[in-house]
């Protein structure tokens, strides 16, 4: 046999191969059809909240907005940025977000070193207790006597000093350190390098991926956290964006909507409590929307590796 028919014989073999049956195109159809679908549901109320933000009060009112502004205005966005009430809470979450993510990615961080390391006494008993206090917790009462023996209520640092170290987290980015070859810390040390220069020098900038994700899911967390606020916070000048956003739901008063509010009676006239609603939900959701694209990159290969690897 010839090698020119050969060559044809397998090209034969290989087409049958790659030739898919009727039952994958049905299913890659309705794969495509339900992605397309759940994504359309996801993105729809998201759209309908811009194109309520963006219309004349009388069309939002008389409930004709779907997803195109109708009377197309920008006074209700002006009206929500300069409500001093909204500039606060949007400052404090701010505050809270940046400090937070800092301090709880340094403190997993340090938590998640030592314990990707085999030769650390008591590693097991350490790791078997940090997974112990995700199972089983103090409860809401016992939390709240520690925070207020400690003097953090109604006190900026308690939205964020008592979720300084995540364990789901501390045990994504220890997977990951232990993916990393010991050969690099080996040569590190012959160097004469400490485990804080291993860390800072080599460890850190190896794991950016895991890191970058990480950080993610803090900023997430403490931007969209209102739970904590709602039991430590009293004070208004300390309540974070997400609270005052739940009271401007729960308070939908004309009153509540109005306090705060500096700006001259024209600019208040043609806006409704919905449409005030809405732009405060879009400037709320911003900051993440922002800063996610940044992240991207590093989210899926610093989820898979750090969570498959233990």
């Amino acid at each position: 046999m010839s090698a020119e028919s050969t060559a044809h014989g397998a090209g034969k073999v290989k087409s049958r191969r790659i030739k898919t049956s009727i039952g994958e195109k049905v299913f890659v159809v309705f794969n495509h059809f339900f992605f397309v679908l759940l994504g359309l549901t996801t993105i729809f109320p998201f759209i309908n909240l811009i194109a309520k933000s963006f219309s004349s009060e009388a069309a939002v009112v008389s409930g004709i907005v779907s997803l195109w502004p109708v009377d197309f205005q920008i006074g209700t966005y002006k009206y929500v940025v300069q409500n001093s009430m909204f500039l606060n809470a949007f400052k404090v979450s701010l505050t809270v977000t940046v400090v937070g993510t800092l301090l709880a990615l340094t403190m997993t961080t340090l938590a998640a070193y030592p314990l990707s390391k085999p030769r650390l006494r008591g590693r097991k008993f350490f790791i078997l207790m940090y997974i112990f206090t995700m199972l089983f917790s103090g409860g809401l009462i016992p939390t709240y006597l520690l925070m207020q023996q400690l003097h953090l209520i109604d006190k900026l640092p308690v939205l964020f000093l008592p979720a300084m170290v995540s364990v789901y987290n501390m045990l994504i980015i220890k997977n990951y350190f232990e993916s990393l070859p010991d050969s690099l810390e080996e040569s590190a040390k012959l160097d004469g390098a400490g485990n804080l220069t291993i860390l800072w020098r080599i460890m850190l900038p190896l794991s950016m991926p895991v890191l970058a994700t990480i950080a993610l899911f803090f900023a997430v967390q403490f931007w969209n956290d209102y739970f904590a606020s709602l039991i430590y916070i009293n004070s208004a000048h300390l309540k974070p964006l997400q609270l005052y956003l739940k009271e401007l739901f729960v308070s939908s008063s004309d009153a509540f909507l109005r306090t705060g509010q500096d700006i001259n009676i024209d600019a208040a006239m043609n806006t409704s409590p919905q449409a005030i609603q809405a732009a405060s939900i879009i400037l709320a959701t911003l900051p993440i929307l922002v800063v996610y694209p940044f992240l991207q990159k590093y989210f899926v290969k610093g989820v898979l590796v750090g969570s498959v690897k233990g």
